[in-house]
Protein backbone atom coordinates (compact mmCIF):
# COMPACT_ATOMS: atom_id res chain seq x y z
CA UNK A 1 0.00 0.00 0.00
CA UNK A 2 1.08 3.65 -0.73
CA UNK A 3 0.86 6.23 1.70
CA UNK A 4 0.67 9.55 0.19
CA UNK A 5 2.07 12.51 1.99
CA UNK A 6 2.53 16.48 1.57
CA UNK A 7 5.97 16.72 2.73
CA UNK A 8 9.23 14.87 3.38
CA UNK A 9 12.05 16.27 5.98
CA UNK A 10 15.20 14.43 6.38
CA UNK A 11 15.75 14.46 10.59
CA UNK A 12 18.66 13.83 12.01
CA UNK A 13 19.63 12.40 15.43
CA UNK A 14 22.69 12.75 17.31
CA UNK A 15 24.05 12.16 20.65
CA UNK A 16 26.76 10.12 22.48
CA UNK A 17 26.25 6.31 22.56
CA UNK A 18 23.68 4.87 24.96
CA UNK A 19 21.91 7.78 25.29
CA UNK A 20 18.81 6.37 24.01
CA UNK A 21 18.36 7.62 20.50
CA UNK A 22 17.53 4.02 18.46
CA UNK A 23 15.30 3.14 21.40
CA UNK A 24 13.20 6.82 21.13
CA UNK A 25 12.82 5.87 17.33
CA UNK A 26 11.52 2.12 17.90
CA UNK A 27 9.26 3.48 20.43
CA UNK A 28 8.03 6.36 18.47
CA UNK A 29 7.87 4.48 14.80
CA UNK A 30 6.94 1.11 15.81
CA UNK A 31 5.05 1.72 19.08
CA UNK A 32 7.14 -0.03 21.33
CA UNK A 33 10.21 -0.13 24.13
CA UNK A 34 12.90 -2.24 23.11
CA UNK A 35 16.40 -2.15 24.64
CA UNK A 36 18.05 -1.71 21.22
CA UNK A 37 21.47 -2.87 20.29
CA UNK A 38 24.33 -0.40 19.28
CA UNK A 39 23.96 1.69 16.04
CA UNK A 40 26.74 1.19 13.74
CA UNK A 41 27.19 3.94 11.93
CA UNK A 42 23.37 5.13 10.48
CA UNK A 43 20.26 3.96 10.62
CA UNK A 44 17.36 5.20 9.03
CA UNK A 45 13.40 4.61 9.70
CA UNK A 46 10.67 6.56 8.25
CA UNK A 47 7.51 7.45 9.98
CA UNK A 48 4.11 9.44 8.48
CA UNK A 49 2.84 11.98 10.59
CA UNK A 50 -0.24 13.74 10.30
CA UNK A 51 -0.23 17.79 11.71
CA UNK A 52 -3.07 19.29 13.47
CA UNK A 53 -4.25 20.80 10.00
CA UNK A 54 -4.56 17.93 7.95
CA UNK A 55 -0.87 17.72 6.20
CA UNK A 56 0.71 14.39 6.69
CA UNK A 57 4.92 15.06 6.79
CA UNK A 58 6.82 11.76 5.67
CA UNK A 59 9.78 11.54 8.59
CA UNK A 60 13.02 10.17 7.25
CA UNK A 61 14.88 9.38 10.36
CA UNK A 62 18.90 9.13 10.29
CA UNK A 63 19.56 7.94 13.83
CA UNK A 64 23.65 8.22 13.78
CA UNK A 65 25.89 6.33 15.97
CA UNK A 66 26.94 7.92 18.99
CA UNK A 67 30.29 6.06 19.32
CA UNK A 68 33.31 8.46 18.95
CA UNK A 69 35.20 6.50 16.31
CA UNK A 70 32.11 6.63 13.59
CA UNK A 71 31.84 10.66 14.03
CA UNK A 72 34.17 11.21 11.11
CA UNK A 73 32.20 10.23 8.56
CA UNK A 74 28.91 11.38 9.76
CA UNK A 75 29.36 14.88 8.07
CA UNK A 76 28.28 13.80 4.40
CA UNK A 77 25.10 12.11 6.20
CA UNK A 78 23.87 15.51 7.80
CA UNK A 79 23.53 16.75 4.07
CA UNK A 80 20.43 17.76 3.20
CA UNK A 81 18.95 17.78 6.89
CA UNK A 82 15.88 19.88 7.36
CA UNK A 83 16.25 20.00 11.00
CA UNK A 84 18.11 17.81 14.22
CA UNK A 85 17.45 16.37 17.48
CA UNK A 86 20.58 16.36 19.85
CA UNK A 87 19.94 13.89 22.78
CA UNK A 88 21.52 13.74 26.26
CA UNK A 89 20.90 10.98 28.81
CA UNK A 90 19.59 13.21 32.32
CA UNK A 91 21.65 10.95 34.47
CA UNK A 92 24.81 11.08 32.38
CA UNK A 93 26.54 14.30 32.80
CA UNK A 94 28.80 13.37 29.81
CA UNK A 95 26.61 12.53 27.43
CA UNK A 96 25.45 16.58 28.13
CA UNK A 97 28.84 17.58 28.12
CA UNK A 98 29.28 16.58 24.74
CA UNK A 99 26.24 18.96 22.84
CA UNK A 100 28.78 21.29 21.72
CA UNK A 101 30.67 18.70 19.29
CA UNK A 102 27.16 17.49 18.25
CA UNK A 103 26.14 20.79 17.26
CA UNK A 104 28.73 21.54 15.57
CA UNK A 105 28.39 18.03 13.48
CA UNK A 106 24.89 18.69 12.23
CA UNK A 107 24.94 22.32 11.81
CA UNK A 108 28.22 21.73 9.77
CA UNK A 109 26.15 22.21 6.00
CA UNK A 110 23.41 24.84 7.83
CA UNK A 111 24.24 26.96 10.68
CA UNK A 112 20.31 27.64 11.04
CA UNK A 113 19.36 24.26 11.32
CA UNK A 114 16.40 23.60 13.77
CA UNK A 115 17.30 21.63 16.51
CA UNK A 116 15.38 20.37 19.70
CA UNK A 117 17.72 18.90 22.58
CA UNK A 118 16.18 15.91 23.92
CA UNK A 119 16.94 14.71 27.92
CA UNK A 120 16.51 11.12 27.77
CA UNK A 121 15.24 8.82 30.50
CA UNK A 122 13.44 10.81 33.14
CA UNK A 123 12.06 7.54 34.32
CA UNK A 124 14.66 7.29 36.50
CA UNK A 125 14.19 10.17 37.91
CA UNK A 126 15.94 9.51 41.29
CA UNK A 127 19.30 9.48 39.58
CA UNK A 128 18.67 12.51 37.37
CA UNK A 129 21.88 14.69 37.21
CA UNK A 130 20.87 16.92 34.87
CA UNK A 131 19.21 19.98 35.82
CA UNK A 132 16.62 22.46 33.74
CA UNK A 133 19.04 25.34 34.64
CA UNK A 134 21.82 23.99 32.92
CA UNK A 135 19.57 22.78 29.71
CA UNK A 136 18.23 26.42 29.44
CA UNK A 137 21.91 27.84 29.30
CA UNK A 138 23.08 25.25 26.80
CA UNK A 139 19.39 26.06 24.88
CA UNK A 140 20.87 29.63 24.75
CA UNK A 141 24.43 29.28 23.74
CA UNK A 142 23.68 26.80 21.12
CA UNK A 143 20.71 28.50 19.96
CA UNK A 144 18.22 25.67 20.49
CA UNK A 145 15.06 25.59 19.53
CA UNK A 146 13.17 23.83 21.93
CA UNK A 147 13.39 21.73 24.68
CA UNK A 148 11.52 18.54 26.33
CA UNK A 149 12.33 15.45 28.49
CA UNK A 150 11.25 11.87 27.57
CA UNK A 151 10.40 8.26 28.58
CA UNK A 152 11.37 5.94 26.11
CA UNK A 153 10.04 3.19 28.31
CA UNK A 154 6.70 5.09 30.00
CA UNK A 155 6.70 6.73 26.20
CA UNK A 156 6.33 9.98 28.14
CA UNK A 157 6.59 12.83 25.40
CA UNK A 158 7.72 10.81 22.90
CA UNK A 159 5.06 11.67 19.97
CA UNK A 160 5.48 15.52 21.14
CA UNK A 161 9.30 15.63 20.00
CA UNK A 162 8.42 15.21 16.44
CA UNK A 163 5.57 16.93 16.66
CA UNK A 164 7.66 19.92 18.04
CA UNK A 165 10.84 19.37 15.77
CA UNK A 166 8.40 19.18 12.66
CA UNK A 167 6.59 22.76 13.35
CA UNK A 168 10.18 24.46 13.84
CA UNK A 169 11.07 23.08 10.62
CA UNK A 170 7.72 24.53 8.82
CA UNK A 171 9.07 27.79 10.72
CA UNK A 172 12.07 27.83 9.64
CA UNK A 173 11.67 27.19 5.82
CA UNK A 174 8.48 29.94 5.83
CA UNK A 175 11.05 32.16 7.29
CA UNK A 176 13.45 31.48 4.48
CA UNK A 177 11.01 31.40 1.75
CA UNK A 178 9.93 35.42 2.84
CA UNK A 179 13.52 36.32 3.49
CA UNK A 180 14.24 34.88 -0.31
CA UNK A 181 10.85 36.53 -1.35
CA UNK A 182 11.83 40.14 0.56
CA UNK A 183 15.11 39.77 -1.55
CA UNK A 184 14.13 39.50 -4.76
CA UNK A 185 11.14 42.23 -4.00
CA UNK A 186 14.35 44.29 -3.46
CA UNK A 187 16.87 43.89 -5.80
CA UNK A 188 13.91 44.29 -8.57
CA UNK A 189 13.47 47.65 -6.62
CA UNK A 190 17.01 48.54 -6.95
CA UNK A 191 17.70 47.28 -10.49
CA UNK A 192 14.59 49.56 -11.85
Amino acid sequence: MCTIYDLTYKVIIGGNASVGKTTMLKRYVEGQFVDSKMTIGVEIMQKILKLEDGLKVSLQLWDFGGQQHFRFFLDGFVNGANGAFLMFDLTNMNSFNNLEEWVKIVRKENPALPIVLIGSKLDLEDIIVINDEMVKDAKEKFNIADYLKISSKTGYNINEVFIVLTNEIRKYIANLRKSTISAINNSELFSS
